[in-house]
């Protein structure tokens, strides 16, 4: 028997519970990281906003109820802040103008089970605190991000936010009066896209579009169904689209931009032009991502992401981004990234930064979008970022 075993027998029990507890404090106190010679502190985001400031949204794949929206600002690389937005997150939706971000969120009442309970919850912007919550109906569709999954009126006073239950229809919440408003069936049309102050189209299963009117109270004042506008078996449509005026731009499965127009007479596809040269076709190069389509208004220039592949690849990220002037449809510009991206958002300044993340990886990849030179990486800036949004 050994010293040791010897001592303990020795000793009381009480004497022996006390040593046992003394050595767990021991440890304890091994273990503790020391405080920061300075004291904690809240801080409050300065105004006015960053220009080069981008909201990072991550779903938590792999931890699906704790989704949550990362602020990054672009020329430091520094994380300003960071919201928890619950199960299955799209996107935070962010008004051109004013101090509150909207953010659709759903919880369950035993975490990943039990009743069911969605919210648009509202944040104050510079202190990223929740301020108020509207109820809504447990409808919002918990789909691969989108970012019109949810959306505003051009005027900032409805926020419109896609159901699917399996049925499809659209929640509207007045953000005036912050209460629900009702809901809009769109049977066989998906998601939101808002051509005016009172106005959205969503895609139809058939290549048609189904517009929707809105009175001033936010209830449904008509709805028009145009004939096929493309060939969903054919030469199917990407969700992804970007916006300049009164064009919607969408790229297709085969690499053709559609220009979707809202005129006086309703809504059209204007002239289709490819991205894609014969040879490139014959090479195999694809769009591909989550949000694989960025527009600099100032300019005209379209951003996209490609890759090669097959025609089931359209979700595949890409490691090259090419860009297009709208006017002329051409090729002007050729983008080497340093790592794979699904995800690529252009700032809307003089000097615009292009940010560039893969779901695949935590990090956020920043770019001059002028010139395609790569300026930095932001490591481990989330678990899976999906859909970036800028404040």
């Amino acid at each position: 028997m050994s010293m040791l075993q010897n001592k303990l027998r020795g000793l009381s029990a009480w004497r022996l519970m006390a040593l046992a507890c003394a050595m767990l404090v021991c440890n304890v106190a091994i273990a503790t990281p020391p405080l920061p010679d300075e004291p904690l502190s809240v801080e409050t985001l300065p105004s006015p906003v960053g220009k080069h400031w981008v909201w990072v949204n991550d779903i938590a794949f792999f931890n699906m109820p704790d989704g949550r929206a990362t602020l990054v600002d672009g020329d430091t690389g520094k994380m300003l802040g960071m919201l928890s937005t619950g199960y299955a997150f799209d996107h935070l939706v962010i008004p051109p103008r004013g101090h509150i971000i909207y953010s659709p969120e759903s919880y369950y009442s035993r975490g990943t089970r039990g009743v069911r309970t969605d919210v648009v919850t509202l944040y104050d912007s510079r202190h990223l605190t929740p301020i108020g919550e509207i109820p809504i109906p447990a409808k919002r569709a918990a789909i691969v991000p989108q970012m019109s999954a949810e959306r505003l009126t051009d005027d900032g006073r409805f926020l419109l936010i896609y159901d699917y239950t399996p049925a499809q229809s659209v929640t509207v919440v007045d953000t005036r009066t912050r209460r629900f408003v009702g809901e809009i069936d769109t049977p066989g049309c998906g998601l939101i896209y808002p051509t005016g102050a009172r106005s959205f189209f969503s895609i139809c299963s058939d290549g048609a579009l189904l517009e929707v009117r809105l009175d001033d109270a936010g209830h449904a004042a008509g709805l028009t169904r145009t004939a096929p506008l493309f060939d969903p078996e054919k030469d199917p449509l990407g969700e992804n689209g970007v916006r300049s005026g009164d064009t919607w731009w969408f790229t297709s499965f085969h690499g053709w931009v559609y220009p979707i127009e809202r005129a006086t007479r309703g809504m059209g596809v204007g002239r289709r032009w490819s991205l894609f040269s014969r040879g490139e076709r014959r090479e195999h190069w694809r769009t591909g991502g989550l949000q694989y389509l960025a527009l600099y208004r100032r300019t005209g220039r379209l951003y996209v992401i490609v890759h090669q592949g097959d025609l089931a690849s359209h979700k595949e990220p890409g490691k090259e981004i090419w860009v297009y002037d709208l006017a002329t449809g051409r090729r002007v510009q050729r983008i080497a990234l340093r790592h794979m991206a699904s995800s690529i958002l252009v700032t809307q300044d003089p000097k615009p930064l292009l940010f560039t993340c893969f779901m695949g990886s935590g990090n956020l990849d920043v770019y001059d979008a002028r010139t395609g030179q790569y300026l930095r990486t932001i490591h481990s800036i989330a678990e899976t970022p999906t859909i970036m949004v800028s404040p």
